[in-house]
């Protein structure tokens, strides 16, 4: 006997789960369409023009990823399962993923499934714990046949990485065009935040906090603090350095053969987000580091993302300091980099966007 889906109820329980999917900066760039009792388009779209770090939108197209990933698992525990197809423009700027749901009986409940609204960011240090043996089987296995896990889990392994995260701060904290996406991101003041970075989860302390509510008002002072007071260290230590030591491992997650279409990019949002929620069901928490990667891709391609050429050639020596370390070459693809420990639970976190916030009856153009 055929089973009948419930109809628009449940595609909007599955939904409200799903929108907890990752995304660069709590941007989220997606909206839901309910097209009829078993299907949806997820209209998505990238911020390639307003953040420097969306590198010819694929940040948004692996968070696009992660969507489609995290719809699929949510899917599961009502017993269907999920397909689609997508169309896009030439430059992939803006998707419509059109995904069907279809009811099946050998369909079993995702066993990363309570963890979709659990899984957090944690920005401040975490314990020194080591990985353990299940829990290191675990995360390589969850990127799944078409990707390779890489752990860095020795203190020196650490210490070489909180060097190169060193580095990639300084680029990050001193190029006029990184300025503005970080003004923007942080909700400053608050606990939470429903579309950008709340102060409270940055991971600086409250002094910190303050000066750079103050410093970032504005790129003059900002520059000013850089040049003369040294303005980058105490974020680069709070934010960067420390982090980097004190966790259990840095996770390189790399395709096996390079990125050179949409669904690429798409398919490695899914990876990221099973090592993401294997992480949570493993008892860690995880924080992305993905601009060292971002830089890499800028740097692989040639690419400039400033009018001051200098950060250019510090990006490709970023890129070569990050092989050397994870012994790649300049032609391996990395998609992914991360750190992961054991941790208290965040009391600050980024939500999200209401379901009627995110639903529209049409398709909408990018926003």
């Amino acid at each position: 006997m055929t089973t009948i889906l419930a109809g628009r109820d449940l595609l909007i329980k599955i939904l409200d789960l799903a929108r907890w999917a990752p995304s660069g900066d709590n941007t989220q760039p997606w909206r839901f369409q309910i097209v009829s009792d078993d299907t949806i388009i997820v209209h998505g779209h990238d911020t390639r023009d307003e953040i420097l770090y969306d590198f010819d939108g694929h940040a948004s197209h692996m968070a696009h990823g992660a969507l489609l990933e995290t719809i699929r698992i949510a899917a599961s525990a009502e017993g269907l399962k999920t397909s689609y197809t997508c169309s896009a423009d030439a430059q992939a700027r803006n998707v419509a993923y059109e995904i069907r749901f279809t009811p099946a009986t050998e369909v079993e409940i995702d066993p990363l499934y309570s963890y979709i609204e659990k899984r957090v960011v944690q920005r401040r240090p975490m314990r020194l714990t080591p990985l353990t043996e299940v829990q290191r089987a675990a995360l390589i296995a969850a990127a799944g046949e078409n990707y390779d896990v890489q752990l860095f889990e020795s203190f020196a392994e650490r210490r070489a990485i909180a060097g190169l995260l060193w580095a990639n701060a300084h680029i990050r904290l001193t190029c006029p065009e990184a300025f503005p996406v970080h003004q923007k991101i942080i909700e400053w003041g608050e606990r939470f935040s429903k579309d950008r970075i709340p102060e409270q989860a940055v991971g600086v302390d409250p002094a910190t906090a303050k000066l750079m509510r103050w410093v970032m008002q504005s790129w003059e002072r900002v520059d000013f603090f850089n040049r003369y007071l040294m303005g980058t260290i105490a974020p680069r230590i709070q934010l960067d350095y420390l982090p980097a030591l004190l966790c259990a491992a840095h996770v390189l997650i790399r395709p096996k053969k390079k990125p050179r279409c949409l669904e690429d990019w798409v398919s490695s949002g899914r990876a990221m987000q099973r090592v993401w929620l294997t992480a949570a069901q493993q008892g860690l928490h995880l924080q992305p580091e993905m601009t060292p990667v971002i830089f890499r891709w800028y740097a692989q391609t040639n690419r400039s993302f400033s009018a001051n050429l200098k950060f250019g050639k510090k990006a490709t020596a970023l890129a070569r300091q990050f092989e050397s370390i994870s012994g790649r070459s300049v032609q391996d693809a990395f998609s992914f980099f991360g750190r992961v420990g054991v941790s208290s639970s965040p009391k600050s976190r980024s939500v999200r966007f209401s379901l009627d916030e995110l639903i529209v009856k049409a398709k909408k153009s990018n926003q």
